[in-house]
């Protein structure tokens, strides 16, 4: 697959996963042992735990889109910076409901295997502006640095 390929594949899952709700699309694109890492949860996921993860926070924003602000590729690599748009309609992940539009950015680190199938990604989401925008408690940054 040349570079721009992989772009296009990584594009594609973010617009039918987040963006659609298109799932079983979705792990059509995925490695038989695809995993997602991420900081906003606590252990990897499979495939089918990825799936339901898209599905229940979909569940709770409705209006979600995912913006791919940049995306690069190297290698079997591509690097995703995006930013996501939406409101919390159901309490979810211990997070409350909320009118509030919220707006925060996300990276993802894409492996993608020679067949062309998603193998792992890897996110961080800033949590902090998150968590700012729906006035909940952030970590003072001084408590956060290491001594």
């Amino acid at each position: 697959m040349s570079l721009d390929d992989l772009k296009r594949l990584v594009c594609q899952h973010i617009d039918l996963s987040w963006n659609k709700g298109r799932l079983a699309l979705t792990e059509r694109l995925h490695s038989k042992d695809f995993l997602y890492k991420s900081s906003f949860i606590d252990r990897p996921l499979n495939s089918s735990a990825f799936t339901q993860m898209v599905h229940d926070i979909r569940q709770a924003m409705p209006d979600l889109q995912v913006v791919v602000e940049e995306c690069i590729a190297e290698g079997n690599k591509v690097m995703t910076w995006s930013t996501l748009i939406g409101t919390i309609e159901q309490p979810a992940f211990g997070y409350p409901a909320s009118d509030k539009v919220l707006s925060f950015s996300a990276m993802a680190f894409w492996t993608i295997t020679p067949n062309g199938e998603i193998q792992t990604i890897c996110t961080m989401f800033d949590m902090e502006s998150f968590r700012a925008q729906q006035g909940l408690a952030i970590q003072a940054l001084e408590a956060k640095a290491l001594p």
